[in-house]
């Protein structure tokens, strides 16, 4: 079995009064995609901003290569070598394409070293390069939010709502994209299109009402109508 590269091991997260995990675990093989997934609402967004210190947890641990990362400030997390593509994009709108990208070094370099990778993968922001991302549409402003968190040579990517508010020929887009840079690295992808998400990864786990209530193979969950319907409501 391949050995994980994260563990999450019963994670409490609080936001303000609120208890928003409730006691989270799974644990992530390396070179492999996980889909978190659940209801609206179940703490999934929270689970990926737990993992990289942006809601700090109170309880339990996250385990990243044998390290214990639970107390680090985030940009702490990320110099270890782990992304975050967060929810509704967060691109620089004043910005152009190739600054959105710069910025997101790491270290002098790091742009110019992935740049040929990045552009292998989207290979419309090489044209769209000048302009402001402001300019762009919502799926190539999407593509930029993903290219951003591969400037950096990141082993574990956490992606969140990838395809969300995009067209039918984007989500195909944005697949093929994903899939081609987990050969690259490992990912953790939440996702509300269950389709997307059963093509793409080959593990999951569901939370739901802040717990982890189930995790396995993408393959078995996508042939258990009865658990598909019971914990996502999708056909």
């Amino acid at each position: 079995m391949t050995e994980p590269i994260l563990q999450v091991n019963n994670i409490h997260t609080y936001i303000g009064q609120f208890h928003i995990l409730e006691g989270v675990d799974f644990s992530v093989r390396k070179d492999s995609i996980l889909a978190i997934l659940g209801r609206n609402g179940a703490g999934k967004t929270t689970t990926l901003k737990s993992i990289i210190g942006l809601t700090p947890i109170r309880d339990g641990s996250v385990i990243f290569e044998d390290r214990n990362i639970s107390k680090l400030r985030p940009f702490r997390v990320a110099k270890l070598g782990i992304g975050f593509v967060p929810e509704h994009r967060a691109i620089f709108s004043d910005l152009t394409v190739e600054e959105n990208l710069q910025i997101a070094e790491r270290q002098n370099g790091d742009f110019a070293n992935r740049a040929e990778f990045i552009f292998d993968l989207f290979p419309d922001l090489k044209r769209l390069y000048r302009m402001s991302g402001g300019s762009l549409s919502g799926g190539q402003q999407q593509m930029l939010s993903v290219a951003r968190a591969l400037v950096p040579e990141n082993r574990l990517l956490l992606i969140d709502e990838p395809s969300e508010g995009l067209a039918p020929v984007i989500i195909e887009a944005m697949m093929r994209a994903i899939q081609e840079l987990s050969q690259h690295t490992t990912v953790v992808l939440v996702e509300q299109n269950f389709r997307m998400a059963s093509q793409l990864a080959e593990d999951f786990v569901i939370i739901e009402e802040g717990h982890a209530v189930a995790n396995g193979k993408m393959a078995d969950l996508a042939s258990d109508q009865d658990m598909i319907h019971r914990y996502l409501g999708a056909a």
